[in-house]
């Protein structure tokens, strides 16, 4: 773990000494760092396996190894098998078994998760995090999408929409936002799924879960209201935001899992109505009105018209995935 933002983190270990570990990488090099995490432990892990599997051979322990190596790589099942191994070759006087438990903390399966933001992952990582998520290794992405580098200034980013005032942007972006999830989607074995905790909250809790259960590399990307939103009434309201933008259709909900019989749902129902009200709700929108007024009506048309047909085109991914 690393010290850096240690004060304000709320990682703490249970009363097992079991927790989140934690590390902060280079801005444009964090799938890759959390790939590294990801193989580092594997290794070890199947060093371990190989133990066991001669330890077994052996005579020594054999339900307990045989149920470990069953559940080895089961989330749900490996923090028990894992207890009960370690309980089982206490006092085994043998040099594999030594080894072992002075390895014991690799035993049970780790998450292994990236997190970042939008101008990491839509721009300048985007090349790392698409050979990580292409390798078909269980790595976990999220993606706190706040639609602009907000830790750097609050700089136009791929994921920033059209008519979005940023720097580099400062009469309101000409481009749509970059469908990375559709990017990850086209592999075909990437869990990939969009979401908003304000908006549906047991929807945010079930995509993970299912990223977290689906044996391969998952992408969640998350709409993440920030300060440079400038949204009236302030922060306070960022949860009540994501719902108005998933009601309005500017940010739809979905989840593509791979594994499923089912591989593709839209969560979030047809737009409701209220798109133009929701964009003046927000400053990095409205002062285009003031400071450019006949671009501000075509570029926000323009915005909610593609909102229109990334809709109408999700529910034909219904029909595409489910053939």
């Amino acid at each position: 773990s690393s010290s850096v933002g240690a004060p304000i983190l709320p990682y703490c270990k249970d009363c097992q000494g079991h927790g989140p570990a934690w590390e902060h990488s280079l801005f444009e090099d964090n799938a890759e760092f959390a790939y590294g995490f990801f193989h580092a432990q594997d290794s070890i892990r199947k060093e371990l396996l190989l133990r066991l599997e001669k330890l077994q051979a052996e005579g020594v322990a054999p339900e307990a190894i045989g149920a470990y190596l069953n559940g080895w790589n089961d989330q749900e099942k490996s923090r028990a098998v894992t207890d009960a191994l370690i309980a089982a070759l206490q006092g085994v006087a043998d040099e594999d078994a030594a080894y072992i438990l002075e390895n014991k903390e690799y035993l049970a399966k780790k998450s292994i998760w990236a997190v970042g933001g939008d101008g990491w992952a839509y721009d300048i990582g985007f090349g790392g995090l698409d050979h990580v998520l292409a390798q078909d290794e269980d790595v976990n992405v999220f993606v706190f999408n706040t639609e602009v580098y907000s830790n750097t200034g609050g700089q136009a980013s791929k994921a920033s929409n059209i008519g979005q005032v940023a720097q580099f942007a400062a009469a309101g972006k000409e481009l749509k936002s970059k469908s990375l999830a559709e990017i990850a989607m086209s592999y075909g074995y990437i869990y990939v799924a969009q979401v908003a905790m304000g908006a549906n909250p047991a929807q945010t809790i079930k995509a993970i879960k299912e990223a977290e259960a689906y044996p391969g590399p998952s992408l969640i990307i998350g709409y993440a209201p920030c300060e440079m939103h400038s949204i009236k009434g302030g922060m306070m309201n960022c949860q009540k935001e994501m719902k108005k933008a998933v009601e309005c259709g500017y940010w739809n909900l979905f989840r593509f899992n791979p594994a499923a019989d089912k591989k593709f749902t839209l969560d979030s129902k047809a737009p409701a109505g209220g798109y133009q009200e929701f964009l003046m709700n927000e400053a990095r929108y409205s002062r285009l009105t003031r400071e450019f007024p006949d671009r501000a009506g075509v570029l926000f048309q323009r915005n909610e018209d593609e909102a229109k047909a990334r809709y109408e085109h999700l529910l034909k991914l219904i029909e595409m995935y489910d053939k």
